[in-house]
């Protein structure tokens, strides 16, 4: 079997992709390895790999499986970021050598959808807006913690931040216009080093937003309840709503929290691709 090893060598502090090419190997694998930048992704499909596994945090899973759809070959997920929020949700092996030893011998493929912003740009689990961009700004000096880093950054920020102003329209209806404390728009929900939109489906080609309508700091620790929980949709005043097309009209310059990388702009329109790629489950 030809694996492409796609790589993020800025993930947990520093990968070093050698050792893990070197135990799928042991597998009985063939391997080559790059890194994840659009030019090192441009080498792979010359490479005519049998399917590509990417090492790495939720950051660098959407643009592998992206290319893992248009080669038409299984992804497989060797976590190796902060929270591994995907792995998570997907119940894949968060250890390396177990990871490696599925991404060479898995046989379950299981059908995953792809977000995209308004630029395209693919993302795996949620993009948001609000609290959840903040927490993971003043998550960055904790990220040693490992996944609780999150939670960390989550306090600090609903200590200072304000709510802002967002209008959202799923499928051109609009279903929200207020002040918020945080707006996520959700494929698979996962999102913060164990936090999750409980009601979202990965499969179903349906986007889930969640808007935390502004409200006292005091009834924060509720919501960060129900995201620890799955249950945030089920809160009576939070907005849950469904759509193929997700809108959020934010202010300008607002920062959001894709799959836990922070980025300028994109949400003025969010869109799902169903069955967008093959992953290795088991």
């Amino acid at each position: 079997m030809r694996i492409a090893l796609i790589a993020n060598e800025a993930s947990g502090g520093g990968l070093d992709p050698g050792p893990l090419a070197d135990t799928m190997r042991r597998h009985g694998a063939e391997v080559s390895a790059c890194g994840c930048d659009p030019e090192d992704l441009e080498a792979v499909p010359g490479w005519e790999p049998d399917r590509i596994a990417v090492a790495g945090g939720d950051g660098t899973i959407g643009d592998a499986a992206q290319l893992a759809g248009r080669l038409g070959v299984p992804l497989a997920l060797i976590p190796m970021g902060t929270a591994n929020d995907f792995a998570r949700s997907a119940e894949l092996p968060l250890e390396a050598d177990a990871a490696c030893a599925l991404a060479v011998t898995g046989e379950e493929l299981r059908p995953r959808e792809l977000g995209r912003l308004a630029d395209g740009r693919p993302f795996v689990n949620a993009a948001s807006a609000g609290l959840g961009t903040v927490a993971a700004r003043q998550a960055q000096p904790f990220k040693r913690l490992g996944p609780l880093a999150y939670p960390l950054g989550a306090l600090r920020a609903a200590a200072t931040e304000r709510p802002l102003r967002c209008t959202v329209r799923a499928d051109g209806r609009e279903v929200f216009a207020d002040d918020a404390w945080q707006a996520i728009v959700a494929v698979t929900g996962a999102f913060g080093g164990g936090s999750e939109i409980g009601a979202a489906d990965p499969d179903d080609g349906v986007l889930d937003a969640a808007v935390l309508p502004a409200g006292s700091r005091l009834g924060l620790a509720r919501r960060a309840w129900g995201l620890r929980r799955g249950t945030i949709a089920e809160q009576e005043d939070v907005l849950h709503a469904r759509g193929h097309v997700v809108e959020v009209d934010l202010p300008p310059g607002t920062q959001l929290n894709v799959d836990g990388e922070l980025r300028d702009g994109g949400m003025e329109r969010v869109t799902v691709e169903r069955a967008a790629f093959q992953l290795v489950v088991g």
